[in-house]
């Protein structure tokens, strides 16, 4: 496959288009309100949108929203799969300091902070409902 500036990849006669960024992460959540508390909360994200079962938080270059369960049949026209269905990341400067804040809020850590191959120090927590965070930091 070869990528083009126009935002296409060719791939022998077959022409593939996608986007090459990242524009937008939903969580499917069981309690929108629950769930909110705990992005709000002990990650420390600020609500931007709310509406109808949605949340939006501020975010830079992309968007992370949260969007209830119970309200994907009228969207997509069925339920969405078995939590926990997916993780997100947050890059950070300090994760052990970001550690020791989780740990003081009484928040499980899942593992780390460790140092990976990819250098950087992962820290994993779940939120309420078993979908993993992933804290990073780049190592030097």
């Amino acid at each position: 496959m070869v990528g083009h500036g126009s935002g296409a990849m060719t791939a022998g006669a077959d022409t593939v288009y996608f986007v090459p960024r990242v524009d937008y992460v939903i969580q499917y959540v069981e309690s929108l309100g629950r769930s909110v508390a705990f992005y709000r909360d002990v990650i420390g994200l600020k609500v931007r949108i709310e509406g109808d079962g949605y949340v939006e938080f501020e975010m830079e270059n992309t968007k992370f929203s949260l969007f209830e369960r119970s309200k994907l049949p009228g969207l997509i026209g069925r339920g969405g799969g078995r939590p926990p269905c997916g993780e997100i990341g947050f890059l950070i400067e300090d994760v052990a300091m970001e550690a020791e804040r989780l740990k003081g809020l009484g928040v499980e850590i899942l593992s780390g902070p460790v140092d990976r191959p990819w250098r950087e120090r992962t820290l994993h927590i779940a939120d309420p409902d078993g979908n993993v965070i992933e804290f990073a930091q780049k190592l030097r």
